[in-house]
């Protein structure tokens, strides 16, 4: 008794041969054999496709702790500039004054 092994599709794989019958109109019948697939299991992906298929046109913005999340970060970034901005500034004002002071 031989088994076959099971062979496995990457998602892409299933969309193609799903994209091949949807679009192009190709026969299941012809799309199983050629690709050695039962047509019960064809009709599972494409089940599987248009069940899942709404998450494609699902916004992808971020959660409203992400955008916190990342306006704490850029606040940070501000706060941290302007701190350096006001050691340099203030070192330049103490040499201006340090020449000041030896020039005639």
């Amino acid at each position: 008794m031989s088994r076959r092994k099971r062979r496995h599709f990457s998602p892409e794989d299933k969309i193609k041969i799903l994209r091949l019958h949807l679009l192009e109109g190709r026969p299941i019948s012809e799309l199983c054999e050629e690709h050695g697939i039962h047509p019960t299991l064809f009709y599972q992906w494409q089940k599987t496709f248009f069940e899942n298929g709404a998450s494609a046109f699902e916004s992808k913005r971020r959660t409203p702790s992400a955008d916190q999340a990342l306006i704490a970060r850029l606040q940070g970034k501000l706060r941290h500039k302007d701190e350096v901005l006001a050691e340099i500034a203030a070192e330049m004002v103490r040499l201006k004054k340090e020449l000041g002071e030896d020039s005639p």
